[in-house]
């Protein structure tokens, strides 16, 4: 499934890149007839290119400050593709660049047209979009509900190394990271793992750090474990586990 996904991915940004290829002749260059502004809108941020970067394992384009997040992490994604991509093999676009300021197209609000590299800046002072904007319909949940809305859900997808305070790391980096780096460190520290769990003791410091990542989180809690059942029952199935370890 995942392969004719990537397949599926792959076919769509080579229609797309050949959609984008620039006309002969002299002057400026003739825009595709529909949807020029989407064909040179950024996955990720859904506006014009500012910047734009281009990652070399896949060709996948976006503004270079939208991929940055990205670009924190130890084993990086692509946010379109989740292809595997090396962040040194990430490069400045000019054959986008170029074709942004070569081609036009009209304006949302005013139908002026404009040079793709220059809209961002004109949408942001275009008094026809800003009434636009302000007339948006505020959002409404399709299906009313009287669940309260949580206000402090804890970060389970990325963690914090106790030890040195490396950052964003997902749980199989941070056994890694720490394998590699703190294999001798003797200081007793809090695991993130357990903390950030709705059973976690934020104040308990483990004796043997390693040895409680290799035994307790050789997999994701988030992928076997239902938040949504009771918490007392979460709590029994957390104590079974430290039994299972003693």
């Amino acid at each position: 499934m995942m392969a004719m996904f990537r397949s599926f991915v792959s076919a769509s940004t080579q229609h797309r890149q050949q959609q984008q290829q620039p006309g002969s002749g002299s002057g400026s260059l003739a825009a595709p007839a529909e949807g020029v502004e989407s064909q040179f809108s950024c996955p990720i941020c859904l506006e014009v290119y500012h910047k734009p970067v281009s990652i070399a394992s896949c060709s996948h384009t976006f503004c270079g400050e939208c991929l940055q997040p990205c670009l924190q992490v130890t084993s990086p994604l692509c946010p379109l593709c989740r292809v595997p991509f090396d962040p040194k093999k990430v490069e400045r676009s000019s054959s986008v660049e170029k074709q942004l300021s070569s081609y036009k197209a009209p304006c949302r609000g005013c139908s002026k047209k404009v040079a793709l590299v220059k809209m961002r800046s004109h949408i942001a002072s275009c008094s026809k979009v800003q009434e636009q904007i302000a007339n948006c319909p505020k959002f409404v949940p399709v299906v009313p509900t009287s669940q309260p809305i949580p206000s402090n859900i804890p970060n389970r997808s990325t963690f914090v190394c106790p030890f040195c305070g490396a950052r964003n790391l997902d749980q199989q980096e941070l056994v890694k990271h720490c394998m590699d780096n703190h294999r001798n460190d003797p200081n007793k520290v809090v695991c993130p793992v357990c903390s950030a769990m709705p059973w976690g003791d934020p104040s308990y410091k483990s004796s043997n750090f390693l040895q409680h990542l290799l035994h307790r989180h050789k997999f994701s809690y988030d992928t076997f474990v239902d938040y949504s059942i009771d918490e007392e029952a979460a709590l029994q199935a957390a104590l079974a586990l430290s039994l299972a370890e003693n």
